[in-house]
C-alpha cells in the first residue's frame, strides 16, 4: 500500500469519527433539551377591569324614495347634508362622522294603476309584468359621542332632522389596550402568587418562566340593542345609561423546575 491511499483511509476513518461525534453531540443535546421541556409546571392567573365607557356609537339610516333614480339620491343628499350639519354643531368632528354604506334599489310594481269607472266601482287590475315604478336610496351613517351628556338629545335631533331609521347603539371605551393591559398585569401578578404559594407546598424549586399563555375576554364594546324604528323612541329622548364594561384577562405561566 503507497503512501497516497493510506492517507486516503486516513482521512476517510478521520470524517467518519468526526461524523459519528456530531451526531452523538446532538442527540445528548435533544436529550436534554427534552429533559428540561417536560421538567416544567403551569400556574393560571385571572385579571379583571372594570371601566366606564366614554364613546357612544349609534348606526342609524336615511331612506328616501322618489319616482327617478335622480330624485331619490337628490333628495338624500340633502337630509344628509342635514344631519350632518347637525352632527357637527352638536361639537362633532369630522372624523366621528362617516357613512357606513350607500344604496340604491329599484321599486317594482306587477299591477297598473287602480282604475274606477263612472259609478265609483273599484275595477281589480291584472297582474302584468313587474315594471320599475321608482327608486329607494337608503344611507347608513355610524357616529361617535364622546359627550355622553348629549346623547339622548343628539338621538331625539336625528329623528327631527331626517333621519328614518337608528339601528344601534353601543359603548365602547376609547383606549381598550390601556384597559387589557391593566387586567393582564394583574392576571401575571395572580399566577405568580400562586406559584409562589404551591412551590412549596408541592416540593419544587422554580427556574425562568419559558412560555406566556393569555386569553382575552371582553374588549371594551358592550353593544346595546337597536330601537327597532324611529317609532321606537320617546318623544322626549331616551334615557341611556352608559354602565361599565368588563375586561377579563386569564394568563398561563410555565416555569422550568429546577
Amino acid at each position: 500500500m503507497d503512501k497516497l491511499q493510506k492517507t486516503i483511509i486516513y482521512w476517510s476513518v478521520a470524517g467518519l469519527v468526526i461524523i459519528l461525534a456530531v451526531f452523538l453531540l446532538v442527540g445528548i443535546n435533544q436529550k436534554l433539551n427534552t429533559v428540561i421541556t417536560n421538567n416544567t409546571v403551569s400556574f393560571n392567573g385571572q385579571g379583571k377591569i372594570f371601566a366606564k365607557p366614554d364613546i357612544a356609537t349609534i348606526e342609524f339610516g336615511i331612506v328616501t324614495e322618489a319616482t327617478t333614480s335622480k330624485d331619490a339620491q337628490d333628495a338624500n343628499s340633502k337630509k344628509s347634508q342635514k344631519v350632518t350639519d347637525f352632527l357637527k354643531k352638536q361639537g362633532l368632528e369630522d372624523k366621528d362622522i362617516k357613512t357606513t354604506y350607500y344604496n340604491i334599489y329599484p321599486k317594482y310594481s306587477s299591477y297598473p294603476p287602480i282604475i274606477y269607472d263612472e259609478r265609483q266601482v273599484q275595477a281589480y287590475p291584472v297582474p302584468t309584468e313587474p315594471k320599475i315604478v321608482g327608486y329607494s336610496v337608503n344611507q347608513g351613517f355610524q357616529v361617535k359621542i364622546r359627550d355622553f351628556d348629549k346623547l339622548s338629545g343628539i338621538i331625539d335631533g336625528l329623528v327631527t332632522n331626517g333621519v328614518n331609521n337608528v339601528n344601534n347603539l353601543g359603548f365602547s371605551i376609547d383606549d381598550p389596550e390601556k384597559v387589557r393591559s391593566e387586567a393582564r398585569s394583574l392576571a401575571i401578578a395572580d399566577a405568580k402568587k400562586k406559584a409562589d404559594e404551591l412551590k412549596g407546598k408541592i416540593g419544587i424549586k422554580l427556574g425562568k418562566i419559558i412560555n406566556f399563555y393569555e386569553d382575552i375576554y371582553g374588549y371594551g364594546l358592550d353593544r346595546g340593542g337597536g330601537y327597532g324604528g324611529v317609532e321606537a323612541l320617546p318623544a322626549k329622548g331616551p334615557s341611556l345609561p352608559p354602565g361599565e364594561n368588563e375586561i377579563t384577562v386569564n394568563v398561563t405561566l410555565t416555569y422550568q423546575i429546577k
